[in-house]
């Protein structure tokens, strides 16, 4: 596929990462996070986009009818890959460090992966569950 096939694909996933950031932006606004403290809103935003993509990717792959091309760019690459944050992650846990906050930064860095692992494995279990009871 040349450059002019993939227009599309590139399209969806900045309109889809446009979206999810102005999401994540926007949590950030309604519940930010004051010096110091354990960054709840990256970690929520985070677990969630982990809950998603495991929904996401079992739908997409295993619901018996293809999607349509262009929604997996959209929604997981744009909106998902918008939303969630590796690079605040990391952020905030240097931060929590450099503030002295040593056993906070590291159980934000340990947490975040541990749910963020643990969300996946739920969300594709429970829509795997799902979808098993929809075509039993």
């Amino acid at each position: 596929m040349g450059f002019r096939g993939q227009l599309p694909f590139v399209g969806v996933v900045a309109a889809g990462g446009a979206l999810g950031a102005a999401a994540r932006y926007g949590a950030a606004l309604l519940w930010p996070t004051p010096a110091g403290a354990f960054p709840w809103t990256t970690f929520g935003v985070n677990i969630l986009g982990c809950a998603a993509i495991g929904t996401l990717v079992v739908l997409v792959t295993e619901a018996g009818t293809a999607p349509h091309p262009l929604v997996r760019p959209f929604l997981g690459t744009g909106i998902l890959g918008g939303f969630t944050t590796f690079s605040t992650y990391a952020l905030d846990t240097q931060r929590l460090l450099a503030a002295g906050e040593t056993a906070r930064g590291l159980a934000y860095m340990g947490a975040t992966v541990t749910a963020a692992l643990a969300a996946v494995w739920a969300a594709t279990a429970a829509t795997r569950g799902v979808l098993a009871r929809r075509t039993a």
